[in-house]
């Protein structure tokens, strides 16, 4: 098989399994905020409620597609699709397991940013083109939010690129095999899960599709699966978020006994738990809390995090 093909085929699994996970995610969600909050999950359709993933899907699928006719119809149809392309392209530099993935860049750290800086876009042009205050208004909070967060997302990764002295994710799993990069990079890992959350919109940093104040933010004029590719986007962005703190902070695929994938999906399922946690039981705070967390907060924690271990890296092994 040439590598063309085994690329291909790499990538259309990957994808494959990645869209999978994202359903089910609907279902495991679900099931997790039941239990943490005391009360019934999906309990109806099919045995305990997995039928209910189906359940969504035919009801996205035949709700009507409505487009308003005050929108910018083209920019209102390339919005939602925008989310859905750059979360799957980055799914294609995350490594799975040693010698499996789509690409294996020497720059993977920074491509991924890359991909996070262009999804900012279609929460953006979603706002814009469906010519409503709602979601105009969810569409700028979702600039700020995102445009703030993804510096300090970029930060928190600068000392695990030190440790590693790479930007490839291979090399990064590869260089924690004598310890796991938690440990030194805690300060690292807390500002990354917190700007993971105000990436993916996710509870308690959902403030661009608050509904008590924006009734859906951005995405207030979409219905039928243009608002389904937004709800998947979602998803996957938790996903996406959850695999690589495992890949750059808890060693990826390194582990004993059990096939390198499994480790991979057990630690990025024990993140994904912790993202649902948080919309479990954190409240959302106002706007200006959310920037003044990033600015006041997460920016000096960073720099910090950074001085502090390229100091020690020169310290120990000089420059």
């Amino acid at each position: 098989m040439t590598e063309t093909a085994r690329a291909l085929w790499s990538l259309g699994g990957i994808v494959l399994a990645v869209l999978s996970l994202a359903a089910g995610l609907i279902w495991v969600e679900r099931r997790l905020l039941a239990v943490w909050q005391e009360r019934y999950g999906p309990n109806r359709v099919g045995p305990l409620g997995l039928g209910q993933v189906l359940a969504d899907t035919v009801k996205l699928l035949f709700k009507e597609d409505w487009i308003p006719p005050f929108a910018d119809r083209p920019v209102f149809v390339l919005a939602p699709t925008i989310v859905m392309i750059t979360v799957l392209t980055s799914f294609a530099v995350v490594p799975v397991a040693p010698g499996i993935g789509v690409v294996d860049l020497n720059v993977g750290v920074l491509f991924v940013l890359a991909m996070s800086s262009l999804g900012a876009y279609s929460v953006v042009l979603a706002g814009w083109s469906s010519n409503s205050k709602y979601s105009l208004l969810g569409g700028l909070r979702a600039a700020s939010q995102m445009i703030s967060y993804e510096v300090f997302m970029g930060l928190a990764l600068m000392g695990v690129v030190v440790l590693a002295g790479s930007f490839d994710l291979r090399r990064i799993v590869e260089a924690q095999r004598d310890g796991w990069f938690c440990g030194p990079q805690l300060l690292g890992l807390v500002a990354f899960l917190v700007a993971g959350l105000a990436e993916t919109h996710r509870l308690p940093f959902d403030l661009p599709e608050a509904e008590s104040e924006l009734v859906a933010g951005f995405h207030s004029e979409y219905s039928g699966m243009k608002f389904g590719m937004f709800f998947v986007g979602e998803y996957l962005g938790v996903i996406l978020i959850s695999a690589l703190t495992t890949t750059l902070f808890f060693g990826g695929w390194l582990g004993p006994w059990l096939p390198p994938v499994v480790w991979l999906l057990l630690k990025t399922f024990v993140l994904i738990a912790f993202f649902v946690l948080c919309r479990a039981t954190l409240p959302r705070p106002r706007f200006d809390q959310l920037t003044g967390y990033a600015w006041k907060w997460l920016l000096p924690l960073t720099l910090v995090n950074l001085a502090v271990t390229g100091a020690i890296r020169l310290a120990l092994e000089g420059p």
